[in-house]
């Protein structure tokens, strides 16, 4: 019998990849998806597969999968500033509502489940680089509160029911990933210089630019994901690319990139953005034996010329 996985959030930028890896690797995948911040242009290709089922469903609402279930990966959540500063309740009714629906499945179905957190669980750090036992820095009111904390509240209903109810339980922290299918208008650095660059605008800075982040090609992040779902380690795991780099380096490093001569321009900077992000990976090399592949330059090449594409066919 093949395995069976459900993917929340399948039509989304992670989703889709993670449902990509998961028919490639011989199981039968459930996706869902209710499409708020996600793309069925993502997933399309997958329709005519025999092992690819997909329900347009919102988490938030009870959730039902007829048959057995072998494993859950919950990725369903708006990701980006730009979306959770939109959709502010929504965003925290599918870390709460949306999880504990998820893992009473998991319970019912004898599943293990996979949930996605984040590296902003650590808000502004005051440690770095961020290792897992680093409790955060957080502002629960501010403007980011709502998807920082409904990452927080997450981890802390996962760990309940795996403590209470000694569910299969994973966590991880996911670190700023990039590549293709990444929407264009999500508002983080990278997709908004790449397509700054693409389409000949200013690159636009916020703060001073000294700011820095480490970015994580999403082939890498799915293999850290592949391994730690079927690892025997529930408590959270880093996973990200701790090869960091300052913002106002990067956006010079996308003009170098894509050929062009725009002019970096300085914005104020958002209320809480974090001014480091770097991972601390030593907890995913030692228990799953990962570490990222793929270079920024090479992942970044190939990004680019994805959203070239993606540009170049909205012109006609």
């Amino acid at each position: 019998m093949k395995k069976r996985i459900l993917i929340t959030g399948a039509a989304g930028f992670l989703g889709s990849h993670l449902s990509d890896r998961f028919i490639a690797e011989g199981f039968e995948v459930i996706g869902m998806d209710n499409l708020l911040t996600g793309n069925i242009a993502n997933i399309e290709h997958l329709f005519p597969h025999k092992d690819f089922t997909y329900y347009n469903h919102d988490v938030t609402k009870f959730v039902h999968v007829p048959g057995n279930l072998d494993y859950i990966l919950h990725f369903a959540s708006p990701a980006s500033p730009i979306d959770y500063l939109k959709m502010p309740i929504q965003t925290m009714k599918v870390g709460s509502l949306g999880t504990h629906n998820l893992l009473g499945l998991a319970r019912a179905k004898n599943a293990r489940i996979l949930v996605a957190s984040t590296s902003e669980v650590y808000g502004d750090p005051k440690v770095h680089p961020q290792k897992e036992d680093y409790w955060g820095n957080v502002n629960p009111i501010g403007p980011r509160g709502v998807y920082d904390e409904a990452k927080r509240f997450q981890e802390a209903m996962t760990m309940a029911y795996h403590t209470f109810h000694g569910l299969e339980t994973r966590i991880i922290r996911i670190f700023n990933t990039y590549g293709p299918r990444m929407r264009l208008d999500d508002g983080r650095a990278l997709p908004t210089f790449l397509r700054q660059a693409i389409e000949g605008e200013d690159i636009t800075v916020f703060g001073d630019g000294s700011q820095t982040r480490s970015f994580c090609y999403v082939d890498d992040l799915v293999e850290g994901i592949y391994r730690l779902l079927l690892s025997d380690y529930h408590l959270p795991v880093n996973i990200g690319n701790p090869d960091e780099i300052s913002i106002l380096d990067f956006a010079k490093e996308i003009i170098e990139l894509t050929g062009t001569d725009q002019k970096i321009v300085l914005k104020p900077l958002p209320k809480d953005d974090p001014m480091v992000r770097q991972p601390d990976i030593t907890k995913a090399k030692e228990i799953l034996g990962w570490s990222p592949k793929v270079s920024r330059k090479e992942g970044l090449k190939i990004t680019f010329e994805h959203f070239k594409k993606v540009i170049d066919a909205k012109k006609g």
